[in-house]
């Protein structure tokens, strides 16, 4: 099956209940995927791994009379994202369960596709890159933010947990690792990008930094999620709070930075 895991995952009770809280870390980038997307007059726009949302609102504000769908794997996130969209009144806005990898989003041609924090997922990404460009018109843009290299964003606390974790299973053949910083790699993304047929590919780093609570980033059952087992969580959280002591104002909040890659294509059509 196309992206198991991440289907399995993002449809996790526990993992889509907490999801809203890290909207106060990645919405931060909204802005900048505003301005490479540059969305305008009546255009219909496909947002891949649209969460709850936050981000294909956001463009729906820039539509004069165009429209704009948010696809995602996770049933309970485009529920929630449904019930923001009815309680701000966007009538121009809808929200499907969609495997943005394989599947034909319902309205497509797409004048432009774009992501927040939502293609890093794929785990065939030239065929998923392959699938969003067969949806666009020629000449049709492509616009995405994803995650820099991890060691430029301290938040992650991967490297910190790992030691207390059973080592991760190798994809299967045909399939690629997938993750927060999947496309990090500037080289390897660009040509991703051109194997799927894009041209004109750009990336360009950004930083910024969010004030956020510490919860926002890991809990007790954030760990127990991730496999921390009980004898290890007083281990965990001490390592955690050490990682993150530099970043951690006298407010309690953390101000750690962020750098991540706005990344723009073009669908050269026929």
């Amino acid at each position: 099956m196309s992206n198991e895991a991440e289907r399995d995952r993002w449809n996790d009770e526990y993992w889509t209940s907490a999801w809203p809280k890290r909207e106060a870390m990645t919405s931060v980038v909204t802005g900048d995927l505003l301005d490479a997307l540059a969305p305008a007059g009546g255009e219909r726009i496909l947002e891949v791994g649209s969460g709850g949302g936050t981000a294909t609102l956001a463009i729906s504000r820039r539509l004069a009379n165009g429209s704009v769908v948010g696809a995602d794997i996770s049933e309970s996130l485009v529920a929630l994202a449904r019930s923001r969209a009815a309680e701000r009144g966007a009538d121009n806005v809808t929200f499907v369960v969609a495997d943005a990898q394989v599947d034909t989003v319902a309205g497509a041609p797409f004048d432009a596709v774009t992501s927040q924090f939502g293609v890093m997922f794929f785990d065939e990404p030239v065929r998923a890159f392959s699938n969003l460009r067969a949806q666009t018109v020629a000449r049709g843009r492509l616009a995405f933010v994803c995650w820099g290299p991890v060691e430029r964003n301290p938040w992650f606390l991967g490297g910190v947990i790992a030691p207390y974790l059973e080592p991760p299973t190798p994809p299967p053949p045909g399939k690629s690792a997938t993750g927060p910083f999947a496309l990090s790699d500037v080289t390897q993304t660009v040509a991703m990008l051109e194997s799927a047929g894009w041209t004109e590919v750009n990336c360009v780093a950004h930083a910024a930094t969010s004030a956020i609570a510490p919860d926002v980033l890991m809990d007790d059952d954030y760990l127990r999620f991730m496999g921390v087992s009980p004898d290890d969580l007083a281990t965990v959280r001490a390592a955690v709070d050490e990682h993150l002591s530099p970043f951690t104002g006298a407010d309690g909040l953390l101000r750690a930075p962020l750098v991540f890659l706005v990344v723009t294509g073009r669908n050269p059509g026929d």
